[in-house]
């Protein structure tokens, strides 16, 4: 890479830049990055956060919400003078005093078929932060028709679930072979109704973020074909295997 990296940029990444899987090369690989998140809520903004923390150059969010005071239980990136404003706008003035290197677009909208093709085609990574099955099949969905990677996380409760979708390879399962779309409610996914742990959120959303990282600078094993279940209430972590299904929209 031509990039050279400046004094300042060496001295704010030293401790990831010293890491011998990362180095100045990774360093690079990340702040050339573009990564876009779906949803600035408890899973959005830890993964937001520490994106901009590890250097991407480009971070784009979107959700058309506002901060409410039931949000700050969980969702990192708000406070109580934040209530009624924007959540994306809230996240992007948050991220420039974190990190003013890392450029933030943001999206004040719902995603729908028609909007979201033209967003996802300026990203080459996604993570989905969303809190319903329909908005989730539909980043699913578009990210298999553009071949993105995409890292989906969900939180209920004590619980946590994580996916990595790796669609450039054919063999990769999706999250329809998971979840049956006519044999789920968004209830699950509902904190109104399900109630979540604060941490629970911030840690998958830490965790969705570490998958991105590692995705981008291509360390690690992933969870290409695996989901990871996650209890924080009796500290269990398990991999599950996840099969393609046949005749789903990814075969």
């Amino acid at each position: 890479m031509s990039l050279e990296l400046k004094k300042n940029q060496i001295d704010r990444y030293s401790r990831q830049i010293i890491l011998k899987n990362i180095g100045i090369i990774g360093q690079k690989k990340i702040l050339t990055s573009r990564v876009l998140i779906v949803g600035a809520g408890g899973l959005g903004c830890p993964v937001a956060e520490f994106l901009a923390r590890a250097g991407v150059g480009k971070i784009g969010i979107i959700d058309d919400d506002k901060v409410n005071l039931s949000n700050l239980h969980r969702q990192s990136l708000y406070d109580t003078d934040d209530l009624g404003k924007s959540k994306v706008k809230t996240v992007k003035d948050k991220l420039k005093k974190i990190n003013p290197n890392t450029k933030v677009n943001i999206y004040n909208y719902r995603i729908n078929e028609k909007n979201f093709d033209k967003i996802l085609k300026n990203y080459d990574f996604i993570v989905d932060g969303s809190d319903n099955f329909k908005t989730k099949f539909l980043i699913n969905d578009n990210c298999i028709k553009f071949k993105k990677f995409l890292v989906t996380g969900a939180i209920s409760k004590f619980d946590g679930h994580i996916f990595t979708f790796n669609f450039k390879d054919k063999k990769t399962p999706c999250l329809r072979c998971f979840y049956q779309e006519n044999e789920i409610s968004d209830d699950i996914l509902n904190c109104e109704f399900e109630g979540v742990l604060g941490t629970v959120a911030n840690i998958v959303g830490s965790l969705q973020a570490n998958e991105i990282i590692k995705k981008i600078i291509n360390i690690g094993n992933n969870l290409n074909n695996y989901i990871l279940i996650i209890d924080l209430l009796n500290l269990n972590f398990r991999k599950v295997k996840l099969n393609k299904r046949k005749n789903c929209l990814c075969s």
